[in-house]
């Protein structure tokens, strides 16, 4: 017979929802359990995001010594010899940091006082799960769960990955030779930031989209600086182009996928070293019993149906991150993690947030803040506009931030001045969010930001002098 364990509160998962409520939990006091069956970080930390972006940031540093190698060098710099890629000491570089990062989040749980059983559960009813853990099966009663099961890869029914050939975005960050050409089946955020990143590391990269347009999740304006980085750099985009299967041909070291793909009514084949599908993510809301806690699922029926403090149907349970709905980002998992757990401990909190920030790591690096220009408009906004190059910024210009046309842009309300949104592209510019997303929860009016002094020379001018220009007296451009 196993184990019997009880306690306040039970969290399922410890990606970056989980183990945020679990630590918050802990320090307030709350008996926790947090169950994980692989590793405390979850797919963000072990396999998505922190993963990616250190391989993004090697990426850009084999790009910088493959300018300064060249005949000339570059900045009047210039290195002897052609640099070469070993992936093998790269990923395990990568491996590097993944490890301590998930020790990291494991010690946090243990000084918090949370308790992490490593093991896959399973609900037998609403407020009970069994855990198989190595060392033997442990039931769980708890007064409150927390169900942050994560979402995981979209395989293609009619190519699944064998992350061999075929890979998932978690294939794609394990590779142990580069491929010398790679077709990305999916034009989002995962596919493009990997696709920028094998284009700098010498791949040969193809991009198969089913939409009319890569990266639908921003606007045009905000896609066309990457555009042109894609082409500047050799990457060929298919647009309106639905893959239709893989074919592994050749024998031993020569052998090649055959990618077919229908465009403009005709079929079309590129042959390529290895093909990353990337078509999006799905809920995890399968596998581990959901159906025995008797919680109700969304109109769709793909996510977990939640209100504004993340309660389910079922009294006590709640639900957080990619499991409960859009967006799926890691950030927004946190926030509802730390809200959870206070909740459950007694504090008068809720999600009403004014925006998420979302950020793609291409090259360029791309931001979006609360509503477009289109957005507000559609909201019946009368708005007012402002956009700043970063050709026209000294530090931009500095550090080759502005090398593909980036900008930044604000919207505001025409009336009273409050920012509704900002977005901006280019190199450089992600952690410029931080500001981004305070002035809009904070209700900023265009006058706050202009009259708050920006240290020169920095990137966050640029910000400045785009509030400025939304005013019609931007300083630095006419």
């Amino acid at each position: 017979m196993g184990e019997t364990r009880k306690c306040d509160v039970l969290v399922v998962g410890a990606g970056p929802g989980g183990y945020v409520a679990g630590i918050r939990a802990a320090q307030l006091g709350l008996k926790t359990i947090v169950v994980e069956a692989d590793k405390a970080g979850g797919t963000c930390l072990i396999r998505g995001c922190i993963p990616s972006k250190a391989i993004i940031h090697a990426a850009e540093r084999f790009e910088s010594l493959r300018q300064h190698s060249s005949e000339g060098g570059h900045m009047g710099l210039s290195v002897g010899g052609e640099p070469h890629v070993d992936m093998a000491a790269l990923v395990s570089w990568k491996d590097s940091i993944v490890e301590r990062l998930n020790k990291g989040v494991e010690g946090l749980l243990k000084s918090a006082g949370a308790d992490l059983i490593k093991g896959w559960a399973n609900f037998i009813g609403p407020k009970s799960c069994t855990v198989e853990t190595s060392e033997g099966s442990v039931d769980i009663e708890a007064e409150n769960i927390i169900i942050a099961t994560g979402s995981s890869h979209i395989d293609l029914p009619f190519m699944p990955c064998d992350e061999e050939f075929i890979l998932s975005s978690t294939g794609a960050l394990d590779l142990d030779s580069l491929p010398k050409s790679a077709a990305i089946v999916g034009g989002g955020y995962i596919g493009l930031e990997l696709g920028c990143a094998l284009a700098k590391l010498g791949t040969e990269v193809t991009v198969i989209e089913g939409l009319d347009n890569i990266l639908a999740i921003m606007d045009r304006e905000l896609c066309r600086p990457l555009e042109i980085w894609l082409k500047k750099h050799g990457v060929v985009v298919h647009t309106n182009a639905l893959a239709r299967g893989a074919v592994i041909k050749g024998k031993g070291a020569s052998r090649k996928v055959e990618l077919a793909f229908e465009k403009d009514g005709e079929e079309h084949t590129v042959k390529v070293d290895r093909v990353l599908v990337t078509v999006g993510r799905k809920p995890n809301t399968k596998g581990w019993g959901l159906e025995n806690t008797g919680v109700r699922m969304d109109a769709a029926g793909r996510f977990i149906r939640i209100d504004r403090q993340c309660r389910t149907s079922v009294p006590g349970i709640y639900a957080i991150g990619d499991v409960a709905g859009e967006p799926m980002l890691a950030h927004k998992a946190s926030a509802e993690g730390e809200m959870v757990a206070e909740i459950i401990a007694g504090h008068k909190r809720e999600f009403d947030k004014v925006a998420i920030p979302a950020i793609v790591f291409t090259e360029p690096e791309i931001i979006s803040v609360g509503l477009t220009p289109d957005e507000a408009e559609e909201r019946g906004e009368q708005i007012i506009v402002g956009k700043f190059p970063l050709a026209a910024s000294g530090r931009a210009l500095s550090i080759e931030a502005e090398k593909t046309g980036g900008f930044i842009r604000v919207t505001a309300r025409e009336s009273d001045h409050v920012i509704l949104g900002v977005q901006a592209v280019g190199t450089h510019v992600a952690e410029l969010h931080g500001e981004f997303i305070l002035a809009l929860e904070m209700g900023a009016l265009l006058e706050d930001v202009a009259g708050t002094v920006h240290a020169h020379p920095t990137m966050s001018e640029a910000f400045h002098e785009s509030v400025l220009k939304t005013l019609g007296h931007a300083i630095h451009i006419s």
